[in-house]
Order: C-alpha cells, then structure tokens, then sequence
C-alpha cells in the first residue's frame, strides 16, 4: 500500500520523488527495519517528549486532535503524528502546533532517505523516521502519535514507554493485513483486530480503551494481564454520556461536565472521551478542566463530516450545503447514517472508493437515507467501477470527476450534497475547494 504525494516546492517534491518509488518488500513484517533506520540516524525516537499513542480502526485521528488541543489548551508545547495527509504531507508533521515547513521537510527527508540506502524502507517508515528525527530536535512537552495501520507491527511502535496508549473504536479494515493467517493470535475478526490495536500496549503504561463485546475484551484483559499492563476500559473504569447539550465523564478520580465538541457527529463525543480518559490516567503532565473544556472546543479534524465553505467546488451549487467526510468502512457508514438522521438530511451522495474497500460498507446504512448516488473516480488511485455498487443503486449516475457531479446536480436544487467513500477523494476535494489543512 503506497500513499501518493506531491508538493508545491521543488525542494520537498524532489524528496518525495525519492519516497514515491519505495515499496515494501513483499511478505516482510516487524520492525526491524525501522529499528535499523533509527538507529542509523542516532535513535532520535529515545530522545522526544513523552508521548501519548493512539490506535483504532475508527477515531483514532480525532482523539489525538483532542489530545493535541487539550494539551495546547494547557499552554504545553504538542508535536504530533497523523496519517494520511489529505493534500500536503507536511499534514503528517505537526511541530509544536504548526505543520512542518517545506524547507524543514526537504531536509528531513533527503537526511533520512539517504540514511535508509540500502535497507528497503516504505514510504511510512520513512515518514515515522523523519517525524521523530524533527521531534529530537525541538523541544516540547509531549507528542501525539496517531498508529498508521494495526499497532503491533506499526512503524511508530518502536517508541519507548508513553505516558498512556489509547485504543478507539474496533472495525474490520484492512483484512489483508489484520486478518492473515498466523498461528497463536484470536481467530475471531474482531478480536484478532483487537490484539493487533493492543501490540502498542507496553508493562506499567496504562491501556485504555473504548468500550466493546466481552470476547474482545477478555482478548486485551489476558494481554494486560501477562505483562503487568494496566487496562482501562470504558463501562469498566471510566464512563461517558453525551446529552444534546453536553458530555458527562466519570472515573475513579471524580466527574466532568464538558462542553460538546464541535466537530459534527455524535459519535466525536465517544473520541473526546477517550482523550480524557488518557489524560486523566496519566500523571507527569498536569491537566485542568478549564483546559479539556476548551480543547474539546478547538479541536477541529478536516474531513470528518465537514460542513464545506465558500470555493470553487462549492460555488458549482449555489445555496446547498456540501458535506465532506472520508470514511469508507462500515462503521463509518453507521456514523453517517446517524449524522444524517439527526439533522434529518437526504442529502445527493457523491461517492468514489479506492479499489479493495466494500461499497456495501458504505451503501447498507446509506443508500435509504440519500436522494441520489452519483459515483466518481479517485484520482491517482485504482478505484472500484460503477458496477460494483449496483445492488445498492440501479439508478446510479456516473461523473469523471467531483466538479461534474456537482454541476449535474445544480438543476435540481439540491438543498445538501454529501461526498464521501475516501480520504484520499476528500483530499482532493479539499484542495480543489481550496481549503487546505493547517
């Protein structure tokens, strides 16, 4: 699995280049090979603030953006990983609050792409090197490290001891690689999808985690259990309960009431949460109410049920509201649904999925819920064609692109357009909606 990226700056292009023609080496797992990397640039991973980490199938991204602005909110100096980028890959790097420099990144990477000669790197082990090689050199309070895909074999779990590991919500995703064949690992989907998640767990640090079935759970309480890893579990050891106008968090060290967050979506009350319930179990950094509250607040994750603004894209349907999420699993989907049952929206879907992912995960909570389903292409990626969503849509149109879907709509007077089906399209749109994360 590659990630394409292109950048604006000939220096940082030039780099990426380079990244572009990695690939991973078939049947190669673990982490030796970014453990030989690191080293090579002089283990700059034992030399950064301690970090929270975070894995998930769901929520992941936007519990470290509650992290990060709880902790900014505090006044503490935050460096942070997230994966994918959506339109530039300095996205992935975030130093003490700003997204890593072109000039910065360009260096970064030819420092680390050099350093890896030889030793048949990917583009993501590339990317966590460089990430941790910035963190070495800029002082900060903590980090944020959002996994890349499972926990146990991820590039960022060389990292030593974290101030607290968090696990949010469990999907199946990624099959290919959570799901192969292996002797001594739970053969039930989803707890084998849980004991991947938990390979970031590490002794005395604490576990916490969303709720989930008792199988699952009795997955992680043997893994904390052998290697003295405290657990935390939600409906367990913490409790949350959003209302319509705020959420209620309970522990062993007391209750909260915090505001909503403002990122759309019920389900992003689940992700802020967990994000207190990491902090609070935590005890190196000190974190007031007043902070979580006004984190809670700022915290803002593009491409999460993102109401569009004012651009070239959105100008194509004068007077609909455009929404942009890049989910594609299905408990994605589910959330979408109960978005758009909430707002009582039957919004025209725009959707285009990368080759692979199940159309069904989408379209099942969907296609009742939606006026219209026009399908489209992703750009620079392998896609699925229009037949592989006929059982959902028989009346499915096609576009060659975003801007034509929306252009075809404008007759119609659509009161709300959602586009959605992959991050890699909403990165797209973004850009061309000019509207790029910082």
């Amino acid at each position: 699995m590659k990630d394409f990226a292109v950048s604006d700056a000939p220096a940082v292009q030039a780099q990426l280049d380079r990244l572009a023609a990695l690939s991973l080496p078939q049947g190669r797992i673990g982490l030796d090979a970014i453990r030989a990397l690191l080293a090579r640039l002089g283990d700059p991973h034992l030399r950064i603030a301690p970090a929270f980490h975070v894995a998930g199938t769901n929520g992941k991204g936007s519990t470290c953006a509650y992290l990060r602005a709880i902790l900014e909110a505090q006044g503490y100096r935050v460096h942070a990983i997230t994966s994918p980028h959506l339109v530039r890959y300095n996205e992935r790097i975030r130093i003490a609050g700003e997204l890593v420099s072109d000039d910065e990144l360009a260096a970064l990477l030819a420092e680390v792409l050099d350093a890896a000669e030889g030793l048949h790197v990917s583009f993501f082990e590339v990317t966590i090197a460089a990430s941790f090689l910035a963190f070495s050199r800029h002082p900060a309070d903590a980090c944020v490290i959002e996994v890349g895909l499972g926990g146990r074999f991820d590039a960022t779990n060389v990292l030593p001891a974290p101030l607290a590991c968090g696990i949010a919500t469990l999907g199946i995703d990624h099959e290919r690689f959570l799901l192969a064949p292996e002797d001594g690992v739970p053969t039930e989907p989803l707890a084998r999808i849980a004991f991947e998640k938990a390979g970031i767990r590490r002794p005395h640090v604490p576990l916490v985690t969303q709720a989930y079935p008792s199988d699952v759970i009795a997955v992680l309480q043997a893994l904390a259990a052998a290697e003295d890893v405290p657990l935390y579990w939600r409906g367990d050891c913490w409790k949350a309960r959003a209302t319509s106008d705020a959420l209620y968090f309970e522990d062993n060290a007391g209750s909260l009431t915090l505001p909503l967050p403002h990122i759309p979506g019920a389900h992003q009350a689940d992700n802020a949460a967990l994000a207190v319930a990491m902090l609070r179990r935590q005890d190196a950094l000190r974190i007031d109410p007043h902070a979580m509250a006004e984190g809670i607040l700022a915290a803002r994750w593009p491409a999460r049920m993102q109401l569009l603004g004012d651009g070239p894209l959105t100008r194509l349907v004068p007077g609909t509201t455009v929404w942009l999420d890049g989910g594609h699993n299905r408990d994605a989907g589910l959330a979408l649904a109960r978005f758009l049952e909430e707002r009582e929206l039957a919004p025209h879907l725009v959707i285009g999925m990368i080759a692979g992912k199940d159309p069904g995960a989408l379209l099942d909570p969907l296609h009742r819920l939606v006026e219209s389903v026009t399908l489209v292409p992703v750009p620079g990626h392998d896609c699925l064609p229009p037949e592989a969503f006929a059982q959902w849509s028989t009346e499915a149109t096609s576009a060659p692109d975003v801007a034509t879907a929306l252009r075809e709509l404008e007759g119609r007077n659509p009161r709300s357009v959602l586009i959605a089906g992959s991050l890699y399209l909403a990165g797209t749109v973004l850009r061309e909606n000019g509207e790029l994360p910082d």
